[in-house]
């Protein structure tokens, strides 16, 4: 009986899943549409000023650093990336903040202690933080490193001065169901922690995310894996937080095959925001 009850939920929610879709063609405002226009852009920096490993409580965490022309802004990397996925974002963004790009453990050049999940990630970046005395930095995190980003904040609230969460997810069963049936075969081909992280967690309950106090923006393309519903019921359970659904942009095309993109996104949130 449970299993035809979770049966029935799970049709429930992608029946649910593609309404909210054909509910954003009909009312784009209801999601805050927005198309990123991308003109008269500052060149990007070329390289890192910073490549640099900093040991934390369980890693020894490689990161890199592009400009120092601002504020801190970390860029955090999505499942299975590393600072290069974000490396365009980077560029661009340096022309105005101090832009830190580390390596999630058991990532890139990071070390692997083993164990890995979205709060850990979060405790290394607290961790990432304090070791390097960042003041307050914006937090922006695309997919695995959106989720990072929203843990960040509901953790450890006093850390991030601002979030911006790009293609983050609540849960496993808010993906469109061709994601998790893919990571699911592959895993199955491989087995893969990275892979069993994306298929059990998050969970964030409307009780988690009302524990984030910082500014924040939470953001996902129309042509995402979660569902555009998914985006509005984590921004509807944040207090006071911003949302915007993209016209045209699927879950990386404004983040890390963009850079360009990512700078307009957060460069106008954060001017309108004060951050």
């Amino acid at each position: 009986m449970t299993a035809f009850i979770n049966i029935l939920l799970s049709f429930a929610m992608v029946f649910g899943g593609i309404v909210s879709q054909a509910d954003f063609l009909i009312h784009p405002e209801k999601y805050n549409a927005k198309t990123l226009e991308i003109s008269d852009l500052p060149e990007p920096v070329n390289e890192p000023a910073t490549d640099d490993f900093i040991q934390l409580s369980e890693v020894n965490m490689h990161y890199l650093v592009y400009g120092n022309a601002g504020p801190a802004l970390i860029l955090v990397h999505g499942n299975g990336g590393s600072a290069s996925s974000l490396r365009e974002a980077a560029q661009y963004l340096a022309n105005d903040y101090t832009v830190y790009v580390p390596e999630s453990r058991c990532h890139g050049q990071s070390s692997d202690p083993g164990e890995i999940s979205y709060s850990l990630m979060a405790k290394d970046l607290y961790e990432f933080i304090g070791a390097l005395r960042l003041e307050k930095p914006v937090v922006m995190g695309h997919s695995d490193g959106a989720i990072d980003a929203i843990c960040l904040a509901a953790e450890y609230p006093d850390a991030p001065g601002a979030i911006i969460a790009c293609g983050a997810n609540s849960h496993p069963k808010t993906f469109k169901p061709y994601f998790p049936v893919g990571v699911a075969v592959r895993n199955t081909i491989k087995n893969d922690k990275l892979n069993d992280l994306m298929l059990t967690l998050p969970d964030f309950t409307p009780e988690y995310l009302a524990r984030i106090a910082c500014p924040a923006y939470i953001v996902s393309g129309q042509f995402d894996i979660m569902w555009v519903s998914d985006t509005l019921y984590i921004a509807e359970n944040i207090p006071g937080s911003d949302f915007a659904v993209l016209r045209g942009e699927d879950h990386s095309s404004y983040m890390s095959r963009n850079g360009a993109k990512a700078y307009v996104l957060a460069r106008e949130w954060l001017d309108a925001v004060g951050a």
